[in-house]
């Protein structure tokens, strides 16, 4: 192109003087076909320069396959992807090709800036990218029990599908946070690589200067696990996670009203993988096409799953009281006598709490306790102690924690049928709960004082469904037999009558 000066002139001894094309071209040392084009040119907008493309007929038929491997190996750790050298070995034994393995790296090398700026550019946080995904928690009420209670529940939703999914928890606590995201990434079969997040405490300690955050070890510790990038909303702006907020909103006004009820918290949940997906039928609010395709692009930009799962459990050492429980969350679970005063190590997930021995064997299991009920009772360990020491069970603590029928019945024991009865009854706590021991002893109190065999035998009838067998009573009128006669005359008297009669 020409200097904008020597173009000006072309113009203005063209266009305003009169000069023919000849002459002009003649004085300027230019060719009159030149001087033509830029005389009568219309549009001065800058043009883009398209870069010419160079035709490789060795790589154009074997380049759709190789951004696919690529693409794939983005999903991976880097140890864990294909070198040059091997993709070039793949397609020479798979695709009989016949390019050098220069050539295979040459291209190799340049796809993979490209895909990566093409991943830089899809971490604009307000971009709908596929893939990115943002989380939050909301709540809504349901009937659970006779008693309508409020419960949160945990969203992860795609802004560029918008498609979601959820799952509903007793609280919003670190451990039911963790366990959502696990469940959606496992259901998933893949994690999204990023995803946004308002300043959850379960995720964020704290709110630092210049955008940075201070966040939970628990957090960053399953955020490496799973492999994707986090990004946080600036403190009150809600916008930045927009669409997860929409889709709360949506989830509890759709799924969660009028105030469903809830029988097992599992199963509902399990229930709730079959909703979102068929939600995903309707089309896009904005893009028209059905979530449920558009989708299908999400998922194919997610991560890979790692190896192992991540269990979800954190490891406090706490001490009991003197009467054996330790505090997790304000609520009590007792341990063993054993421990009365003592540390002990506490295995936390978002449904259980186990107590530990050094070597890391549970010892007692709880359900993980929500709502207005503080303290759990597992009596096995406190009683397999106490048959050791019988004559002192009315003087613990326990034993006047223990139901009534049981200290009624106890009482009444003699020292060795004590011992047996707590013997039995730590055996049956080892699988079973106390109301079916105690209602087996009230079914063999009846009319005497049962033995610890009797109480065993409705033990097992009642967990086998045999149920409960009344003990027959025989009538007094039962004919009386003749009393028998026994001794060597009846022999005598045998073989005399057969001497007669021969």
């Amino acid at each position: 192109m020409l200097e904008v000066t020597e173009i000006n002139y072309i113009r203005q001894e063209v266009n305003v003087k009169g000069y023919s094309y000849s002459d002009v071209a003649r004085r300027t040392n230019r060719d009159v076909r030149t001087v033509k084009k830029y005389a009568d040119l219309e549009d001065f907008q800058p043009q883009v320069k398209r870069k010419k493309r160079q035709p490789s007929p060795v790589m154009d038929p074997v380049k759709d396959i190789v951004d696919q491997w690529l693409e794939e190996d983005m999903k991976k750790k880097k140890k864990y992807r294909r070198t040059a050298k091997r993709i070039w070995q793949l397609l020479v034994k798979e695709f009989n090709f016949k390019g050098s393995d220069r050539t295979v790296r040459a291209y190799v090398s340049k796809r993979k800036k490209e895909l990566l700026e093409e991943s830089e550019e899809a971490a604009l946080p307000l971009e709908a990218k596929p893939g990115d995904a943002q989380v939050d928690f909301g709540e809504a009420p349901f009937k659970r029990n006779g008693r309508v209670i409020d419960l949160p529940y945990l969203v992860l939703s795609f802004p560029y599908s918008n498609a979601f999914l959820v799952q509903v928890f007793e609280s919003e606590n670190q451990d039911c946070f963790l366990e959502g995201l696990k469940r959606f990434f496992h259901h998933l079969g893949g994690v999204p690589k990023r995803i946004r997040f308002d300043n959850l405490s379960p995720a964020v300690k704290k709110v630092l200067p210049q955008g940075k955050r201070e966040l939970t070890e628990a957090f960053e510790r399953f955020a490496l696990h799973y492999g994707f990038e986090y990004e946080f909303c600036n403190p009150g702006a809600g916008n930045e996670k927009g669409h997860v907020e929409a889709m709360v909103k949506y989830v509890r006004n759709n799924f969660f009203l009028p105030e469903r009820t809830i029988h097992g918290l599992e199963d509902f949940n399990n229930g709730l993988w079959a909703e979102a997906e068929n939600d995903r039928l309707r089309p896009h609010y904005e893009k028209k096409d059905e979530i449920a395709r558009l989708f299908e692009e999400d998922q194919k930009v997610l991560l890979y799953l790692p190896s192992k799962e991540y269990e979800g459990i954190r490891y406090e050492t706490l001490k009991a009281d003197k009467y054996g429980y330790v505090q997790v969350d304000k609520k009590k679970y007792s341990t063993s006598p054993r421990y009365s005063n003592q540390k002990v190590l506490v295995g936390i997930t978002y449904n259980r709490i186990h107590i530990l021995s050094d070597s890391l064997k549970v010892i007692v299991s709880h359900e993980r306790l929500y709502g207005e009920k503080t303290k759990s009772m597992n009596w096995q360990p406190y009683l397999s102690l106490m048959a050791k020491r019988p004559t002192a069970l009315k003087y613990t603590t326990f034993y006047n924690q223990l139901p009534e029928l049981w200290q009624k019945y106890l009482h009444e024991c003699t020292v060795e049928e004590k011992k047996k009865a707590l013997l039995l009854l730590s055996t049956i706590l080892k699988n079973h709960r106390l109301d079916i021991a105690t209602k087996a002893l009230e079914i063999a109190s009846e009319g005497c004082h049962p033995s610890s065999d009797s109480i065993k035998q409705v033990y097992t009838q009642l967990v086998h469904g045999r149920g409960h067998r009344q003990t027959l009573k025989l009538k007094m009128n039962v004919p009386t037999m003749p009393p028998a006669e026994r001794g060597t005359s009846q022999y005598d008297a045998f073989f005399t009558m057969k001497r007669r009669q021969g």
